[in-house]
């Protein structure tokens, strides 16, 4: 038997090696990093109505179209190369969305100026601590909270867009601000001990 299918996961990974990969080395692990903040944040943004899955399988692409979520870089796309994106069939085409990352990545760099970095700011809200849940089941878990709402309300009130709490939500766990592993899964006591 492999070591794939002897470890217990959150049942909404399993069965695809993409998303068990996945939810291995990144979900849930605490991110402290404004680059890996920033790639996140992009990819919940552009996840708004899609499926996870589908996001990661195209993050490679993501990553070479949006010059590796160089924010510097992105805050300074002019119409050419929106138009440039949205020609690109590897990743999802969607000028709003196209035309948000590129606001995001605005105001991802105000935020940092005003508080030093983007971490700073974003787990400020969290107290630079995760919040660990106890999920017996991933179905168990909140799609948002006040605390998402909250987030998400200032993100939008400093110029961020698509940004809602459910998107915001996905981000922290993700991000490892919320430990939603099930209490199960073999990554819930290993994330627990990162923070």
């Amino acid at each position: 038997m492999s070591e794939n299918t002897t470890k217990k996961r959150c049942g909404w990974c399993e069965g695809d090696p993409l998303y068990e990969a996945y939810h291995d080395n990144e979900w849930g692990v605490p991110l402290y990093d404004d680059d890996l903040l920033f790639e996140f944040l992009i990819l919940e943004t552009f996840q708004a109505g899609l499926s996870w899955i589908t996001i990661l399988r195209k993050r490679e692409n993501f990553r070479v179209a949006f010059d590796h979520f160089n924010y510097q870089k992105i805050a300074r796309y002019k119409e050419q190369k929106i138009e440039a994106l949205l020609q690109d069939a590897g990743i999802i085409r969607n000028r709003l969305k196209i035309k948000a990352t590129v606001s995001n990545a605005q105001a991802f760099i105000r935020v940092q100026e005003e508080f030093g970095s983007f971490a700073k700011y974003i787990w400020g809200f969290v107290d630079g601590k995760p919040i660990n849940n106890a999920l017996t089941s991933y179905k168990d878990g909140p799609a948002n909270t006040p605390l998402s709402d909250t987030i998400s309300k200032d993100l939008k009130k400093r110029g961020f867009k698509f940004v809602g709490s459910t998107v915001v939500y996905a981000h922290m766990q993700a991000t490892g601000m919320v430990n939603d592993h099930e209490v199960s899964c073999f990554r819930f006591q290993e994330v627990q001990e990162l923070a």
